[in-house]
């Protein structure tokens, strides 16, 4: 959805610059380039688009439901883990970038979903996707929300990335989550308290060309996540009309199950072993909060998450 959009902008600003109205063009590559920085220090979310009925809809559809289990404190600021990434990660942005769902379930806490950061490089789609409270994935981004002073930001971040989509296939419990220790890092440095997520469903809602490890196939698109540095799932769905073929996701519930929060002492300079420390409990909570409520969405007891 997003890459259709964000094409779509391209198109546009293309449009622009060959035609009759290059001037502003220029204008907006002006702005570009004073804006640069703004998707590194909060964005510039807008409630009025965050609360379209359209994304009402957009919830419905599925439906996606976000379930809390603990509260959390506003005075705090939060890390959200979020599991797994999908094709569409539709849990997160339905959850964290639209005003209903995290809003009424945790009052005083301001999401902020973390996205990669060549998707701010787009023309107009970078207006969109910041007034809907996307940020950059980078560094200096998550220390900006992290560093509130008096608690209340919460750092949503897809901890698989794109790696992880091209796991994304319906039953799939694989997580791409060893070797993947900076959120930690970030968490300790701020004394953000960390919180897993897992949303049940997430990868049902499109069907992906087999790619196992090894195969031609998944070589040739980790190559090309490395060089591009987002990946190319090559997946369907349903049609408007029929449900054989099409990019539209099908209709399987989506339910985001928030966990409760790993207190966590601010450290500047943490070691590599208390990095490992905390991320080994992460990784622990995070398979008990899958465990508890499994059953609850249709998979089966003998399934457990995988980590790679």
């Amino acid at each position: 959805f997003l890459s259709l959009v964000a094409e779509f902008c391209w198109g546009f600003f293309a449009i622009l610059i060959l035609g009759k109205f290059w001037f502003l063009a220029v204008l907006y590559l002006l702005w570009l380039y004073l804006d640069w920085g703004t998707p590194c220090a909060g964005g510039r979310r807008c409630q009025w688009l965050r609360s379209w009925t359209v994304w009402k809809y957009f919830r419905e559809y599925f439906p996606i439901h976000l379930i809390k289990t603990s509260e959390l404190n506003p005075k705090h600021n939060y890390l959200l883990g979020f599991h797994p990434h999908g094709v569409l990660v539709a849990g997160a942005f339905g959850n964290f970038c639209t005003d209903s769902t995290f809003k009424n379930l945790f009052p005083g806490l301001t999401p902020y979903l973390h996205i990669m950061p060549i998707w701010f490089g787009c023309p107009f789609f970078r207006e969109y996707i910041m007034c809907g409270g996307m940020v950059s994935a980078s560094k200096e981004s998550v220390s900006h929300v992290l560093s509130n002073e008096g608690g209340g930001h919460a750092s949503v971040i897809v901890i698989g990335g794109a790696e992880e989509a091209l796991n994304a296939h319906p039953g799939s419990l694989t997580l791409n989550i060893l070797n993947r220790k900076g959120f930690i890092k970030m968490a300790l440095k701020h004394g953000a308290h960390l919180v897993p997520v897992f949303s049940f469903g997430e990868n049902e809602l499109f069907k992906q060309v087999a790619n196992p490890k090894g195969s031609w196939l998944r070589n040739i698109q980790e190559k090309l996540q490395k060089a591009m540095g987002f990946a190319l799932p090559l997946f369907h769905a349903r049609g408007v009309f029929q449900y054989s073929f099409g990019l539209i996701p099908y209709r399987q519930p989506i339910h985001t199950v928030v966990g409760s929060p790993i207190p966590v002492k601010q450290n500047l300079n943490p070691t590599t072993e208390e990095i490992d420390q905390l991320h080994a409990l992460y990784l622990q909570k995070l398979k008990t909060l899958f465990e508890e409520h499994k059953s609850n969405y249709g998979i089966p007891v003998h399934k457990s998450l995988i980590f790679e």
